[in-house]
């Protein structure tokens, strides 16, 4: 294909604590993008529950696509997190604001499904991860009487679709991370909704990635200064399936960790990984580009890092990231380590004395200054990348020859080279804007530029910014590991 076939879209991405529009220009041997609005996405307090600021998102989402727009788009595509979603009537109008996975209202809810329906049952039909904030279990959370209202259930990225396009749809990669999909039978678990008592209407039907949706609803054009020919594409639209779509590997033995304020560490297949010893380890089976499976597990990431700067700045002391991990790398390796993967982390509040506490809870110095538990964060979410490294390679039986670190954490120089350390094996770091490039090229591919995943991927090693680490004194890791 002539390297004159170009495609100009704009991605919408929005993450935990911030959204952006990129507008990117992807060809067979181009990719280039410019971030043309940002946003801040912060949680607040709706009757007592932690939701999502779904205008604000919106009021972003549109002055993007407007700065899109005037840079001559013909295609929009919107990635997200998963599991949260909005309530829609008869009328399509939205029940209450879509509520944050963080929020405690479904505590004691999966405990309580599982005893009922059965690990084993849940896992062989879902092969998702057990995670309290699954989507299945906020819907169980749900007040019946906005139940009985609701006449179908969007996704995060669904609903902003809907509210662009007017189209209803599940996209398949966000689907899959409900824990109400079947992913053998590639369908959602009519058995499974029944047993769980939920209404099957909520479940709209579901689409592929690189669908094409349709354009902007014509009372928003005007607005937005965009044509009848700007249409929505639908993509990857969970951002680590976007993530792993622009991983830049040359074959299947690979390993990646999208990393930013959660790390998901695993493996690219071509089929779930169901078994009992996959259970026990909590491994999820989400769905990616073309079908294939991320079998992973989710890592609490540089929430951990974040939250306690934050804590530092409501102090009154806050430290720049440069500064504290240079101070970092300069404390002594694998002093103290807390379990990243631990629901102790997850809620907001003051991370470091968490942090010190689960250290004196098992026997470890505590880490006191800025520095030392910034290095204790590090060395921990090291040690669990190679842990869950580890983990995949076994139960999969898949070799993996290299780490692909994608996302913000690519940035994060001793991160990379401690996530080598660990897992013995070469970590190659970026591209950093991993999602949003993902989400471009799935657009490219739905449009006839880009033929396919081999293709797109060829185009970011050709393209991006890589950087290698190698690993070293993997033996000072070993015990730990097999601890």
């Amino acid at each position: 294909m002539s390297d004159d076939v170009r495609l100009r879209a704009a991605a919408v991405d929005l993450g935990a604590s911030s959204g952006r529009v990129l507008v990117g220009t992807v060809g067979p041997d181009h990719l280039d993008t410019e971030v043309v609005h940002r946003f801040p996405n912060e949680p607040v307090d709706v009757n007592g529950r932690l939701s999502w600021n779904l205008p604000s998102l919106w009021r972003g989402i549109l002055a993007g696509i407007r700065e899109a727009g005037e840079r001559g788009v013909t295609s929009v595509g919107i990635d997200s997190w998963g599991v949260d979603y909005g309530l829609l009537d008869e009328a399509e109008r939205l029940l209450a604001p879509p509520v944050h996975y963080r929020d405690s209202r479904t505590d004691g809810i999966m405990e309580r499904v599982r005893a009922d329906v059965g690990d084993r049952t849940l896992y062989a039909t879902t092969g998702v991860q057990f995670m309290g904030f699954n989507t299945a279990y906020q819907l169980l959370a749900e007040d019946p009487a906005t139940l009985r209202k609701a006449r179908t259930m969007l996704l995060m990225p669904d609903l902003i679709c809907h509210r662009l396009t007017g189209r209803i749809g599940a996209e398949r990669t966000n689907a899959s991370t409900t824990q109400l999909y079947d992913v053998r039978g590639r369908t959602w678990s009519e058995d499974l909704v029944r047993r769980l008592g939920l209404p099957r209407r909520l479940l709209p039907p579901l689409r592929e990635p690189g669908d094409l949706l349709g354009p902007i609803r014509s009372q928003l054009r005007g607005p937005l200064g965009v044509s009848r020919d700007v249409w929505v594409t639908t993509v990857a639209s969970h951002d680590t399936a976007s993530a792993v779509a622009a991983v830049p590997a040359h074959d299947g033995h690979f390993a990646y960790v999208s990393c930013g304020t959660w790390s998901l560490v695993g493996l690219e297949l071509g089929s779930p990984v169901l078994s009992a010893a996959g259970l026990e380890a909590n491994f999820t089976n989400e769905v990616g580009v073309d079908g294939t499976i991320r079998y992973l597990r989710n890592v609490m990431g540089l929430w951990l890092l974040q939250e306690s700067m934050r804590t530092w700045r409501d102090e009154g002391r806050p430290v720049g990231l440069a500064r504290l991990l240079a101070d970092a790398e300069a404390e002594p390796p694998l002093r103290s380590v807390v379990d990243a993967e631990s629901p102790d982390f997850l809620a907001p509040g003051d991370m470091p004395e968490r942090i010190r506490a689960h250290c004196r809870d098992t026997g470890q110095p505590e880490p006191t200054t800025p520095a030392q538990v910034t290095r204790c964060v590090l060395d921990s979410l090291a040690l669990a990348h190679a842990r869950n490294v580890a983990a995949a390679q076994r139960l999969s039986g898949r070799r993996v020859d290299v780490v692909h670190v994608v996302g913000g954490g690519a940035q994060n120089s001793l991160l990379c080279q401690l996530t080598a350390d660990a897992c013995g094996l070469p970590v190659v770091a970026g591209p950093v804007e991993a999602t949003a490039l993902g989400n471009l090229l799935v657009q490219a591919r739905a449009h006839g530029v880009l033929v396919d995943r081999a293709e797109a991927r060829d185009v970011v090693r050709r393209t991006q910014d890589l950087r290698t680490y190698e690993p070293r004194d993997h033996e000072r890791w070993s015990a730990l590991l097999a601890a």
